[in-house]
């Protein structure tokens, strides 16, 4: 059974709110220190995205020549928005989601999206090169990895009977884990969930040693730290969508830690395995074969389930 606290501090405090914007911090150090040690670094100290991030909102926001004020400075609020507010509807740390109806998946799918087409706008509102190829890139990469991220989340949702989160998360607890029923869609999710933070190998949107930092070139200040804060949030709500559509649910934080820690371990092993992608390779195999293999599980899961339906 889920954990219940008060509405509000369900929405600022805990689970959501600032206590999710330290653990996409604390998700964020574990990432670049794991990676640092798969690759025989030392890799930064504990504090050292906290410590980035206030640098950040504490120095001067420059805005480029030429770009649109109001949607330069408000595209990075409206990425962080959008990030927590698809917390809402999910059953984070194993508590109770604050909000909850029938079809918030979908709501949550697109409210995650939000991130990628406000660095998608961010670059094209700049006049730099470098901003411009950079989002290019990056939305053409959402449009490659979110279709089979999306139906990767519909097997599990089409086992459960149910396109609610909260319900979907009461199912993987009570049966086998979906890991072990729909495997490929669990490698779809995560490829695809790696695809959509543009982590490595896909990370040719914010490519360092071709176009600086992609659509982001040229932010700076509070407008960048809001971004870095909307990945990291993304990234913990990534890993938790994954947990409980295929590794058993999430009942109490020590299963959500448990879990997503390790979920996160794979992850960093994936990064430091391979070498960035170019992306033609990025996008022109994964949206054939990634939408392909996601819509053959669909196929059969809606067979068995008609199939089964008929054998009663």
């Amino acid at each position: 059974m889920n954990l219940t606290l008060h509405p509000l501090i369900l929405l600022l405090i805990f689970p959501g709110g600032i206590f999710l914007m330290n653990i996409g911090l604390l998700y964020e150090w574990a990432d670049r220190k794991l990676v640092a040690r798969f690759q025989n670094r030392v890799g930064p100290r504990w504090f050292q995205p906290l410590a980035d991030t206030i640098k950040l909102l504490a120095k001067e926001e420059i805005i480029p020549f030429g770009v649109h004020k109001g949607l330069f400075l408000t595209l990075p609020v409206i990425a962080l928005t959008g990030a927590l507010t698809a917390a809402l509807y999910i059953p984070m740390f194993g508590f109770q989601a604050p909000f909850s109806f029938e079809g918030d998946l979908i709501v949550t799918i697109y409210l995650l999206s939000m991130m990628t087409l406000c660095i998608g706008l961010a670059g094209a509102n700049t006049l730099s090169r470098f901003t411009i190829i950079g989002a290019t890139r990056a939305l053409t990469q959402m449009f490659s990895y979110e279709a089979p991220f999306l139906l990767a989340l519909f097997g599990p949702a089409i086992a459960a009977g149910t396109w609610n989160i909260g319900k979907i998360n009461a199912f993987a607890s009570d049966n086998i884990w979906m890991i072990i029923a729909q495997p490929i869609g669990f490698i779809v999710a995560l490829i695809g969930l790696m695809g959509k933070l543009e982590l490595p190998p896909f990370d040719a949107p914010e490519a360092e040693t071709e176009i600086v930092a992609g659509a982001l070139t040229e932010y700076s200040g509070r407008g960048l730290a809001l971004f870095h804060i909307g990945k990291n949030v993304e990234l913990v709500i990534g890993l938790t969508l994954i947990v409980i559509f295929y590794l058993g649910g999430i009942s109490n934080p020590l299963e959500f830690i448990l879990k997503s820690a390790g979920l996160l371990l794979v992850v960093t092993a994936l990064q430091s395995l391979f070498a960035r992608l170019r992306i033609d390779q990025t996008v022109g195999l994964w949206w054939r074969l990634g939408a392909l293999m996601a819509l053959l599980q669909l196929l059969a899961i809606i067979f068995g389930r008609y199939l089964g339906e008929l054998l009663r």
